[in-house]
């Protein structure tokens, strides 16, 4: 696993909004698995300041597929959620692009299985 991986994954499951809000580009894209979206960056910290809040929920993630190239990065997961007696198995499509050293979340895409 790439450190961009671990560091946005660690930011996910620790609930830290600032971690998380630093592996995102100013124009990600992500697609809940309601089919909802969610654009930009103001969006996206506001989805997940929420949902950070929320105590209940945990998420294991497997990998599935990555791929790195010179400037993007892929890597697909099998999410299992659970919260309180809510339980779902997503497919969990994660595209970074490289913004100079650093490599950013442009797309995330969440599938019901």
């Amino acid at each position: 696993m790439t450190n961009a991986l671990k560091t946005h994954l660690d930011a996910v499951s620790g609930r830290d909004l600032a971690a998380y809000s630093a592996t995102i580009h100013d124009d990600v894209l992500v697609v809940l698995p309601n089919g909802s979206r969610l654009e930009g960056r103001a969006a996206v910290e506001d989805f997940h300041r929420e949902w950070f809040a929320d105590l209940d929920w945990t998420q294991e993630m497997t990998p599935v597929w990555t791929k790195e190239t010179d400037g993007t990065l892929v890597a697909a997961y099998e999410a299992d959620y659970r919260d309180g007696d809510y339980h779902a198995r997503n497919l969990v499509t994660l595209v970074f692009t490289r913004v100079g050293e650093d490599w950013l979340l442009i797309h995330d895409q969440n599938t019901r299985l």
